[in-house]
């Protein structure tokens, strides 16, 4: 018997690297939804960033699925907030800076939803808001980091990767390490071997 096949929305490297590390056989797509209008309704709707990534990560399962309607399509999105503020990614290192500096010394969330989508209906979801707090570090620690790190940082909302040198831009971090970069991994690995698409 054929395990379904598993569609990622494409946008995210770090979720792919993630479940393909993990031994799922995945192939992405690309989600055209309009992620700054969600967002602008669901502030309007005065809705919470855990919310809103929600309400973003089932647009784009529901817009994968509609191309693909037997496949279990994965969707995820994540914000990070600070305060009253929300982050999207970076424009450029010019901004990755100047939002690395503002988190300096502060605790910020990261609001990370996941769902999966069969036939446009969603099957499972999953959301989490990892707390981590930034260290005290220098301007100087700060220009080697991102030269060290360069355009790599813009796929990521926090312009960090927890995983790699980003490590030691914190002082605490609370909550699923998976979850902060992307997706709850091992929620997310129950849920496919129950649908048929891992080895049990």
């Amino acid at each position: 018997m054929s395990r379904p096949v598993v569609l990622l929305d494409s946008a995210s490297a770090a979720r792919a690297r993630l479940l393909r590390d993990a031994g799922v056989a995945i192939a992405t797509d690309p989600a055209d939804v309009d992620e700054a209008a969600i967002k602008a309704t669901q502030r309007r709707a005065s809705a919470g960033a855990l919310d809103c990534a929600m309400a973003l990560a089932v647009a784009k399962a529901r817009a994968i699925s509609a191309r693909h309607p037997d496949a279990l399509v994965i969707g995820g999105d994540q914000i990070l907030t600070c305060g009253t503020e929300w982050y999207d990614k970076p424009a450029d290192l010019a901004a990755a800076r100047n939002q690395l500096a503002a988190l300096r010394g502060r605790a910020h969330r990261l609001a990370t939803a996941i769902c999966v989508c069969v036939s446009g209906e969603i099957v499972w979801r999953s959301a989490s808001e990892p707390v981590l707090t930034m260290r005290d570090f220098s301007d100087a620690f700060l220009d080697a980091y991102l030269a060290a790190e360069g355009e790599a940082l813009l796929s990521s909302v926090g312009a960090y990767r927890l995983e790699g040198p980003g490590a030691q831009l914190f002082a605490a971090v609370e909550g699923d390490q998976f979850a902060i970069q992307g997706l709850p991994l091992i929620e997310l690995l129950n849920f496919l071997r129950e649908a048929g698409a891992l080895a049990r």
